[in-house]
């Protein structure tokens, strides 16, 4: 059972390595798929404790910027028995609202600023935040991906 936490600035390609590569392991669980909620973190927290307690693997699909909004999610991984792996996604900010342009309005595309507010809280993850594994997701189609696992 494992805690996919995915790491990286808003159309960075996040929402599609978990449909190619984690939708047939992991239960896919994002704030973006929450936005009716009143609460989507809280409910967010819920579903991610419900699958871990089902002994289901779970992918949380966020930007999970800074250390802080990470520690949570691992905690509740290790509370759980789960191994906790952190993909991080490359992409400059360029990059990123290049891409975020070419997304219909109704289909996921956010606001400019959303881009240069995550990349200007970005904390690199590390292996001390608690995480078992790492890996480096680059997007190279637009359902492509290189994964590389850090190691050190």
């Amino acid at each position: 059972m494992e805690l996919a936490i995915l790491v990286g600035l808003p159309a960075a390609g996040k929402s599609s390595f978990v449909r190619e590569r984690l939708a047939s392991t992991h239960v896919h669980v994002s704030r973006d798929l929450l936005k009716a909620e009143k609460n989507p973190l809280r409910r967010q927290t819920e579903l991610v404790r419900e699958a871990l307690l089902a002994g289901r693997s779970v992918a949380v699909d966020n930007t999970h910027p800074r250390r802080v909004d990470r520690a949570p999610l691992i905690a509740l991984a290790r509370t759980h028995g789960a191994t906790v792996a952190g993909y991080v996604f490359g992409g400059t900010p360029g990059e990123c609202l290049a891409r975020n342009r070419g997304r219909a309005p109704d289909a996921g595309r956010v606001p400019a600023v959303a881009v240069w507010t995550a990349f200007k809280r970005m904390e690199a993850p590390a292996p001390d935040e608690g995480f078992d594994r790492l890996y480096d997701v680059t997007l190279v189609s637009p359902a492509g991906f290189v994964v590389q696992e850090r190691v050190g």
